[in-house]
C-alpha cells in the first residue's frame, strides 16, 4: 500500500463536525418522518441532560454548560414543541422540575433506534470491527470512560 499523504491537523476536527453533521442530520430526517418535524440537535441534549427523573432549570444549565437564563430559553422551547413540562418541586415549593413529556419520551426512544440503525449502516458500510475500534478511540481521545463522555460533559457551544 503506497503511503498515504499526510492530513493536517486542522482536517482532524472538520472530520470529526462532518461524521457527527452527516448523524444528527439523518437522525433529525428520519425524527420528522415520525412526527418529530420541530426535533432540532439541542432538544435531544437536553432531554439526555433532563434524565428520567427531571431537573431544576438551575441544574439543566450546570449539566448543558450554560447560564441559568440559557437553559430557561431551552426549557420554554422543550416546552412548546411539547417535549418537557414543568412540575412543583416535591420539597420546594416556590421551584419545579423539568421533566419529560411523553411525546418527549417517544422522541428519545425514536432517536435511539434510529441512531442505533444509523450506526450500523457505518457498519455495513465500512465493518463492525472498525466502527467498533472507531468508537474505542474516540471514547480514549474525548478522556471519557468505556462509553465516552457523559452528557454532563457536552460543553454548551453545541447549542
Amino acid at each position: 500500500m503506497a503511503d498515504m499523504p499526510r492530513r493536517s491537523g486542522y482536517q482532524m476536527p472538520l472530520l470529526l463536525l462532518g461524521a457527527f453533521r452527516a448523524v444528527i442530520d439523518e437522525l433529525h430526517v428520519q425524527l420528522a418522518r415520525r412526527g418529530h418535524e420541530q426535533a432540532r440537535p439541542i432538544h435531544g441534549f437536553a432531554l439526555q441532560a433532563i434524565g428520567p427523573d427531571g431537573v431544576t432549570i438551575a441544574e439543566l444549565g450546570r449539566r448543558l454548560g450554560v447560564t441559568k437564563q440559557a437553559a430557561a430559553k431551552t426549557a420554554r422551547a422543550l416546552q412548546e414543541v411539547g417535549y418537557a413540562q414543568r412540575v412543583p418541586h416535591p420539597k420546594d415549593g416556590r421551584a419545579s422540575i423539568l421533566t419529560w413529556t411523553p411525546r418527549g419520551l417517544d422522541m428519545l426512544e425514536a432517536s435511539a433506534e434510529i441512531l442505533d440503525r444509523l450506526r450500523q449502516g457505518w457498519a455495513d458500510q465500512i465493518g463492525e470491527e472498525r466502527v467498533r475500534a472507531l468508537e474505542d478511540d474516540l471514547s480514549i481521545l474525548a478522556g471519557g470512560g468505556p462509553s465516552g463522555p457523559s452528557i454532563q460533559e457536552i460543553p454548551g457551544w453545541l447549542q
